[in-house]
């Protein structure tokens, strides 16, 4: 009996530990539509205030609400259609703005990244469970955001909406639970060996694409500086309007560095269907829209040395990927290092492929199908711009390492130097000098008691000196003291 007694609170314990995990998994489909509906207010506040600030609004509050949630699909990668075209036929609009993509992107992980942080003693989830449930609830939100916009003047395109809609959600929800897990690459690492340089370096190899690329826009930008000023001021003649031209800019700058990078590489980038754009041709008839970034795009005609020099962007690239690798390769055998910088190079092109799927689209239909890199190219020439220049650069950089610690081993001296004859005698030839008697202690002991001839008897006179006293012994061996002779009563004065 005593033992079943002992046994019973079990069932509420697991009940409790079920609530626990429950209340978890609802916390975490309730943060994700938080992140959902964070992002989405954000860029209706932005839409909101450009339309009051616009002197001829074309629609009342509820068309700039529609127009806030086609830019929140479409910073989901989702394709909107356009309805009110000149010509009446819907024409796509796919071209996302890179920079608007982080906004959602950060709030899912960090909401995945939050749920994975237990708190008040609560159960942890699981990180397939946290990333399910913080989906779940993002894409609930972004169904009825799907519903609103179809009423609008930009809807969705629903397949476009089934499958990047999920798929972003996905991947920013299931980054928030690795880094919450501390970034593990473990798992990776046991099948890929020495993957954290590999990465490392790809990251090294892609950030100067990026800048390569940024480079390349503003110095094409510099050159065209008459038309981007026009472009600038015939879209937009009030200030409002060009306050919200230059929002947008800024938001499709990241797109303008994929752009730059894809150009250096050599495939370049499509102008319309069958155009072209590239260092070392230009295919086709471009047709480019009036856009101050677009006004950087190389114009038809013949190749000058200036587009050649873009090729410099990719040189930097293998250079820089294949330094990285060969800095930290000096105890590796070649054929190590050589296996690293390949992988790397492949990182790298797998990235820069899929930025150059992102930063591109459609911009309508017919001949404006098709805009932006040509991201099936884009990959492979990284690849092997990189691995071509980075294998020798990473060797090289290894092979100079390893020369310089070896001479700097054969500099040490492989015994100690012998210690110098010293200019005096050492100590044991020079006699030690003979030590000097102890000086006499001037210190003379005080008796605290007073002695006889300290205090003389009424009538008689103090001696001048005290009477001879035996010599103290010294304070190694103090003798035994006998006590004090008794003192004689003084006569009486009276």
């Amino acid at each position: 009996m005593t033992h079943l007694t002992e046994q019973a609170p079990a069932p509420a314990t697991n009940a409790l530990v079920r609530g626990g995990r429950s209340a978890v998994l609802a916390g975490a489909v309730v943060r994700g539509g938080v992140a959902a509906g964070l992002g989405l207010g954000a860029l209706a506040v932005l839409v909101t205030v450009l339309w009051i600030s616009s002197p001829y609004p074309d629609s009342g509050p509820g068309g700039a609400l529609h127009v806030a949630a086609g830019l929140w699909l479409l910073a989901h990668g989702v394709d909107l259609v356009r309805t009110d075209t000149l010509t009446g036929v819907p024409a796509p609009l796919g071209i996302a703005p890179l920079l608007l993509v982080a906004l959602p992107g950060w709030l899912a992980h960090r909401a995945a990244r939050d749920v994975m942080e237990a708190e008040d003693g609560r159960p942890r989830l699981a990180a397939a469970g946290a990333v399910g449930a913080v989906t779940g609830g993002y894409l609930l939100v972004g169904a009825a955001v799907v519903l609103y916009a179809a009423a609008g003047p930009f809807p969705a395109d629903p397949l476009a909406a089934v499958f990047w809609l999920p798929g972003v959600t996905l991947a920013a929800a299931g980054a928030g639970a690795w880094t919450a897990n501390g970034r593990p690459i473990a798992p990776l690492a046991r099948r890929v060996p020495r993957v954290g340089v590999a990465l490392r370096s790809a990251a090294v190899g892609l950030l100067t694409l990026l800048a390569g690329g940024t480079v390349l826009v503003a110095a094409s930008l510099v050159w065209h500086a008459a038309a981007a000023g026009d472009a600038y001021t015939g879209l937009a003649g009030e200030w409002s309007g060009r306050l919200a031209l230059a929002l947008l800019i800024l938001l499709l700058l990241p797109n303008a560095a994929v752009w730059g990078a894809a150009y250096g590489l050599g495939p370049g980038v499509m102008l319309g269907t069958g155009a072209v754009a590239s260092p070392y041709v230009v295919t086709g008839t471009p047709v480019v829209p009036a856009f101050p970034l677009l006004a950087a795009l190389p114009q038809p005609g013949p190749v000058m040395w200036a587009h050649w020099l873009a090729t410099a962007v990719p040189l930097a690239a293998g250079v820089a990927l294949g330094r990285r690798t060969g800095r930290v390769a000096t105890t590796w055998t070649a054929r190590a290092t050589t296996w690293t910088t390949l992988q790397a190079a492949g990182l790298c092109g797998v990235v820069i492929a899929l930025l150059a799927a992102a930063s591109g689209g459609p911009l309508g239909v017919a001949r404006l199908a098709a805009f932006g890199p040509v991201w099936w190219a884009t990959g492979p020439a990284a690849a092997l711009w990189t691995a071509a220049l980075g294998v020798p650069v990473a060797l090289g950089v290894r092979a100079w390492a390893r020369r310089a610690d070896a001479t700097a081993a054969e500099e040490e001296p492989t015994a100690a130097d012998p210690e110098p004859t010293p200019l005096v005698p050492p100590a044991a030839a020079v006699p030690a000098p003979e030590p000097e008697p102890p000086a006499e202690d001037p210190y003379e002991p005080y008796d605290l008691f007073p002695a006889a001839w300290e205090t003389p008897a009424s009538g008689e006179a103090r001696p001048e000196t005290p009477p001879e006293q035996e010599p103290l012994p010294g304070p190694e061996t103090p003798p035994e003291q006998e006590p004090p002779a008794a003192q004689p009563a003084a006569p009486d004065a009276g």
